[in-house]
């Protein structure tokens, strides 16, 4: 019975040596050596090693000689920092950690210089991606410019070709649309042909007004220019559309105060032609006082006011106040102008006196 108990006991002891280590994790050993950017050994400073998998960190301090050593470390991916000082000096991303030893060195001079090398190396990547797209954009720049040439050449040519305009500006607008000047040129070919077909279609030349104002609106998105306002302005009032005409008109007067006579000028010049007299005659006197040399403009103003005129009882004209300082000034101004007679005339019809620079005489008397 003893002997039967003894084999049982034999047998269970067995038993459990044969028991497969199965629960039993292997893992892997580390080590290393750190060196500075001379060689020398990197002493008293701290290995992290930082499992990306499961967020374990282990912490390995080097000896006098830099080195460091461990075991137990758990197979998988690792994040592997240098650290002295509680500074980071260099680290490694998804070092692989498997039940072998492995090692892994932190060489601060080697690694310096491939630093550099890659730094280098990505520097002479980008210099000639830059060179590329310079070469490129000069090339582009080359071509705008001849496109541009060419249009403004048609344009003045006599006749003008304002189709050959046209077709170097569209073809210009659609390799660069961030050039205001390439806008503002294709708004100019639309404006000639838009006058020069007036005289024979003005439906088709309301076509043409209508995409010179879009060209000119997508110059001004790019650059809010007073020449562009002003141009502008003339083919929206050619469209039918005065009271947009004068608000570019004045924006152009407010961008560039110094041509502000110019603009008033143009904006009286439509009003007039849209029969608002009054208005003409605000814009002339704004005119006059942003630019006191404009000697047409004192000679519109003359003219606007002379609707202004009335009559005594006698049955003789009474003009407006202004009207005759306006053709005074004007002669005084342009003694031999264009519409020097006519501005003589009319302040014959008023009796009044040709007070000019040129000249001074008493008109003959009433009849």
């Amino acid at each position: 019975m003893k002997k039967f108990a003894m084999m049982i006991s034999l047998f269970a002891l067995v038993a459990a040596l044969a028991v497969p280590a199965a629960l039993a994790q292997a893992t892997g050993t580390v080590k290393g050596t750190c060196t500075d950017k001379d060689g020398k050994p990197i002493a008293d400073a701290v290995v992290e090693w930082l499992s990306t998998d499961s967020g374990h960190k282990y912490s390995i301090k080097t000896n006098s000689k830099g080195e460091y050593f461990s075991l137990g470390i758990t197979p998988g991916k690792y994040k592997v920092t240098l650290t002295k000082d509680g500074v980071a000096i260099f680290n490694f991303n998804g070092v692989p950690v498997a039940t072998e030893e492995l090692k892994v060195d932190f060489d601060m001079k080697k690694e310096l210089a491939n630093s550099q090398v890659a730094a280098q190396s990505q520097m002479n990547e980008e210099q000639k991606a830059a060179r590329e797209k310079a070469l490129k954009e000069n090339a582009n720049i080359k071509t705008l410019n001849a496109k541009l040439t060419a249009a403004r050449d048609a344009r003045k040519a006599t006749p003008p070709d304002f189709d050959t305009a046209i077709k170097m500006m569209d073809d210009a607008t659609q390799l660069d649309t961030s050039k205001d000047i390439l806008w503002y040129e294709l708004a100019e070919g639309y404006r000639g042909k838009g006058r020069l077909t007036e005289k024979t279609d003005r439906a088709a030349a309301g076509d043409l007004y209508a995409k010179a104002v879009d060209a000119y609106s997508k110059a001004i998105t790019l650059k809010p220019a007073a020449a562009y306002y002003n141009n502008l302005g003339e083919v929206l009032s050619r469209s039918g559309k005065t009271e947009d005409g004068v608000k570019a008109y004045t924006e152009a007067a407010t961008l560039d105060p110094a041509n502000a006579g110019s603009y008033y000028f143009n904006m009286g010049a439509v009003l007039t032609n849209s029969g608002k007299i009054d208005e003409a005659i605000d814009a002339f006197q704004k005119s006059v006082v942003a630019d006191p040399t404009k000697a047409e403009a004192y000679y519109q103003l003359g003219i606007g006011l002379m609707g202004k005129a009335t009559f005594d009882k006698a049955g003789h004209a009474v003009p407006a106040d202004g009207t005759v300082e306006a053709f005074q000034k004007y002669l005084e101004l342009a003694p031999t102008g264009a519409n020097a007679e006519t501005a003589k005339a009319m302040l014959d019809s008023f009796s009044a006196t040709v007070d000019t620079s040129f000249s001074k005489k008493k008109p003959a008397g009433k009849k």
